[in-house]
């Protein structure tokens, strides 16, 4: 029987990540993964969802280049198969160099599904594996409503969504999450008609409720038809088209996506030759070191609590490893996890609503800047946006930062460090941002916050 110091169970951003962290420190790790190394981020997920909205977005910039002073001539075609082929070209060429990357480290990866027996035990394909630590890494799958069945033929899920072969006239999405907004951004930019239905009163409902409000604003003007407080009904296919009921009124699709979020793969695990604890909705509970219940095995990613995000997936498994490794690390803090939305345009976040840092009793300062007062904005055509600041009033801390507009998911990233490094309101105002650049609005609504921002 083959024996190692980590059993890593999954090969997505959890996983790979933990059997690197492990064999940089010194410890003997595998991965068990039954489909390709990367998981649904990478070969489903968060990459070739970028590929496919790079592509609409220059779709639409090239559609719009007269407003910069560039006159194209002649029928602007896109290529719908070409589309989704770069998509998974992408994907396949960072899958391969993950496998380069087990490669270099010396890591095994068993391909099949693996099943805990307990006492540090994994059955893999019929064959027994031992592992003094266990990470579960198993990820997460879509959600299925059960009036609307996903059939992959009339109602797709997220892998369907990336691998049509045709693109649809005119298309529903269900769901106002980060998944279902973008594939509603997408599919609007090259010229499908496009529906988003959420049960719930507004879009987006994780991030700010005004910065919500100016993504369904923006979302409308580019196209997208929005229907909230959405009740579904009398589901039917015929004739190679969807009909259905929403809020009483029939209407007609080629086809739907269900984006109404994942649940975890934690069946067909082996939980219950343990002694791992379950939430209500499923997830595995863990400690600080997403260590479970069971002495030995830890987990990450999707199957533990939200949010349910790759790169905290990722830095959970380091965190995990390193527990196991004593060597000194930390835990993570929700409030740090960035939230990234790749949508036309752009939403990042991180920390806390308005609502909620006034909930949490806190006493705050808001600063916000609006994109039209930022020169490089103006210059590149992407004058629509808001930065939102919210600063606690006594102390100066960094309690929630929401942006939408052109490029905020990397903007995001200035704040993450600042929070990360506990500044303060009077940290980010007496630092010296590059002008021209969008990412002066990071200073200019730190200083409204303080009443006395420059450019507005």
């Amino acid at each position: 029987m083959k024996s190692f110091d980590v059993i890593v169970i999954g090969g997505g951003p959890g996983g790979y990540v933990a059997a690197i962290r492990a064999a940089q420190l010194g410890l003997k790790p595998c991965v068990v993964e039954r489909d390709k190394l990367g998981g649904i981020c990478l070969n489903w997920g968060c990459i070739p969802t970028k590929a496919l909205l790079k592509s609409s977005e220059v779709y639409h910039m090239i559609k719009s280049s007269e407003k910069y002073g560039i006159t194209i001539s002649g029928e602007i075609k896109l290529n719908f198969k070409e589309v989704i082929s770069r998509s998974r070209e992408v994907s396949d060429q960072l899958s391969k160099g993950i496998k380069s990357l087990m490669n270099k480290y010396k890591i095994e990866v068993i391909k099949g599904h693996g099943k805990l027996l307990g006492n540090g035990k994994i059955s893999v394909n019929g064959e027994e594996i031992s592992g003094k630590n266990i990470v579960l890494a198993s990820g997460a799958r879509p959600r299925i409503l059960p009036n609307i069945p996903i059939d992959n033929k009339f109602v797709w899920d997220y892998k369907d969504a990336m691998v049509p072969e045709e693109m649809p006239k005119k298309l529903m999405i269900i769901g106002a999450g980060a998944i279902g907004i973008e594939y509603g951004s997408f599919y609007n930019d090259i010229g499908c008609n496009v529906t988003v239905v959420e049960a719930g009163d507004r879009i987006l409902m994780s991030e700010d409720e005004e910065i919500s409000k100016l993504a369904h604003k923006e979302f409308e003007k580019n196209g997208i038809t929005i229907i909230t407080s959405a009740k579904l009904d009398k589901f039917t296919t015929a004739g190679g088209k969807v009909s259905i009921e929403v809020n009483g009124k029939p209407m007609e699709f080629d086809r739907i996506i269900s984006a109404t979020g994942v649940i975890p793969n934690t069946d067909n695990l082996g939980l219950e030759n343990t002694r791992i604890k379950l939430t209500q909705s499923g997830h595995i509970i863990t400690n600080e070191w997403m260590e479970s219940n069971e002495t030995g095995i830890y987990a990450i990613g999707d199957i533990t609590q939200p949010p349910f995000l790759a790169h905290k997936a990722s830095h959970e498994a380091v965190v995990a490893i390193e527990k196991i490794a004593n060597y000194p690390t930390h835990p993570i803090s929700k409030d740090t996890i960035p939230g990234c939305i790749y949508s036309r345009p752009q939403i990042a976040s991180v920390g806390l609503s308005e609502s909620k840092a006034i909930a949490a009793g806190h006493e705050i300062n808001v600063g916000r800047f609006p994109f039209i007062g930022n020169g490089k904005a103006i210059a590149i055509g992407e004058k629509n946006g808001l930065i939102k600041t919210i600063f606690d009033r006594k102390t100066g801390e960094i309690l929630g930062v929401h942006m939408i507009g052109s490029e905020v998911t990397e903007m995001i990233g200035a704040y993450l460090v600042a929070k990360s490094g506990e500044l303060t309101d009077l940290d980010i105002v007496r630092t010296i941002f590059p002008h021209p650049t969008l990412s002066e609005m990071l200073h200019e609504s730190a200083l409204q916050s303080m009443g006395v921002a420059i450019h507005i």
